[in-house]
């Protein structure tokens, strides 16, 4: 019986170094899912130190681009080079980028490093998600992949505070620099309990088809994330994406080794994975971006009351994520991804009945249920996709179904914006930024009575559109659930190639 080097591999591993193999790749995600939420927090003491506010926007928007891109060129060259190393490039990657930020002279140079930055993430979440399917076999490996998922509930939570203390109590540089430890701990853990990778036969990567994809994908993310600013220009963007997408795809269909094999067009657990990815994505903008806004502009609460309504859901993913593999292994991947289906379009749909009465506790039973939504989809997508290929594509397999995610949350983002920006013309079309006006309390304590009623109904209007368009996003992931073959669930032993 012929059995698969990354099999070979994961047989090398004592199940005394699997717990530490896993809070290694925990530690790895963790730094790399925190790094927006803590710089966020921070980069008002940045610009106030290097200037430079016009850019902004550019220091996120370029680290999501360049993680984007590059998640399933790692993925796919995890498959051919082996995790270890993959592994190893991104962080060290990762890690550089992280310190140069912290010495960067304006923000120009900090958008840079933040590029540097994106290419080595690009790597940690697709190759840590992998490896651990590789260490553990499909039965444990829902337990396994449940822990690693909750990292991103946990982090949007700690994120802010570490963001916040830091800057708080030492120089600004520091919210990139604590990285570093953080990631050579991982680094350190890895070297010393994971076998190094198997001898391979000689590959060669689809550089066209790479080049393809990266074109592809950030010429549309670009006009996602840069859609306002610039304006008809973004047409020609898509445009550009398009067609770069069809010589993407007239090209795996000619090269001897695809970066996308064929196997991921012909799985359908793979395809319900992949639309489930770009369903929860974009169902997760409508919350993150735009509830803690009702909270503060049309309620009135205050930024620590948006803060920890937001909160539940970074508490229901993590505890979803975690109670998934028993709902796995007693139902199946169908139930289970249904079941969070089930609760991320009841949470989305509970925020249309909010209103500028009503209290907070229907947006935090909202967050949450969406929270735990997330949680059960998340990982059941990934565990399935990853239990129904060969360990020879596994890695490709899990990065196509973050990097949907990833491109999921982008057009969420824009199209939910959209909605927000055309109600609000539409409404207040001689009003200037409302929502800041109601955000900001001491505007808001100005305000006329009429005005601000006026001023809170067209905003709650308007933002109760982008959350219908939010749920029914987020009913299809039900559908998306129902695309996994029923039946299946997490095999007893680890499968091997005959």
């Amino acid at each position: 019986m012929a059995v698969n080097h990354s099999e070979v591999k994961t047989a090398a591993v004592k199940s005394s170094h699997r717990p530490l193999i896993l809070t290694a790749c925990m530690l790895s995600m963790f730094m790399a899912a925190v790094e927006v939420t803590i710089v966020a927090t921070a980069m008002p003491t940045i610009i106030g130190d290097l200037g430079g506010f016009s850019l902004l926007g550019w220091v996120f928007a370029v680290y999501l681009l360049t993680q984007a891109i590059t998640v399933p060129v790692y993925g796919r060259l995890a498959d051919l080079y082996g995790c270890r190393k993959m592994f190893f490039i991104g962080t060290t990657l990762f890690l550089l980028g992280s310190v140069l930020c912290g010495f960067a002279p304006s923000l120009g140079w900090m958008i840079g490093f933040r590029a540097l930055q994106g290419l080595g993430a690009g790597a940690i979440t697709p190759v840590a998600t992998t490896l651990i399917a590789n260490v553990y076999g499909p039965q444990e490996r829902a337990k396994a992949q449940g822990y690693l998922s909750s990292v991103w509930g946990v982090s949007a939570i700690v994120g802010p505070l570490m963001g916040a203390f830091i800057v708080s109590h030492f120089p600004w540089a520091v919210v990139f620099w604590v990285n570093v430890p953080i990631g050579l701990v991982a680094m350190m853990i890895l070297v010393k309990y994971l076998p190094p990778d198997g001898q391979r036969k000689p590959h060669t990567l689809d550089l066209a088809g790479t080049g393809y994809l990266t074109l592809s994908v950030a010429a549309l993310l670009l006009a996602l994330l840069q859609a306002e600013e610039l304006g008809y220009l973004a047409l020609a963007l898509v445009a550009l994406s398009v067609c770069s997408a069809w010589l993407l795809v007239r090209q795996e269909r000619k090269t001897p080794e695809p970066l996308f094999p064929l196997a991921l067009w012909q799985n359908k657990v793979i395809i319900a994975g992949n639309v489930g990815g770009v369903i929860i994505g974009a169902t997760m903008m409508g919350i993150s971006a735009f509830l803690p806004t009702y909270v503060q502009g049309v309620l009135g609460g205050t930024p620590l009351q948006a803060g920890t309504t937001l909160a539940l859901m970074s508490i229901g993913w993590p505890l979803a994520s975690m109670f998934s593999s028993r709902l796995m292994q007693a139902t199946s991947y169908r139930m289970t991804a249904v079941t969070g289906g089930l609760l991320l379009a009841g949470g989305s749909l509970a925020l249309l009945v909010l209103s500028p009465s009503s209290g907070l506790w229907m947006a935090r039973l909202a967050a949450f249920s969406i929270g735990a939504g997330m949680g059960l989809c998340n990982t059941t997508f990934i565990v399935s996709v990853q239990n129904s290929v060969e360990p020879a594509i596994r890695g490709i397999a899990t990065a196509s179904t973050l990097f949907t995610r990833m491109l999921g949350s982008a057009m969420g983002t824009a199209l939910l914006g959209a909605t927000l920006n055309l109600n609000l013309q539409y409404r207040l079309p001689q009003v200037s930024d409302p929502v800041q006006q109601l955000m900001d309390k001491a505007t808001r304590g100005t305000l006329e009575s009429s005005q601000l009623n006026m001023l809170t109904d067209s905003v709650a209007a308007s933002l109760h559109w982008v959350f219908v368009v939010s749920a029914v996003i987020s009913v299809l992931a039900v559908p998306a659930g129902l695309l996994i073959p029923s039946g299946d669930r997490p095999h007893s032993e680890p499968q091997r190639e005959n």
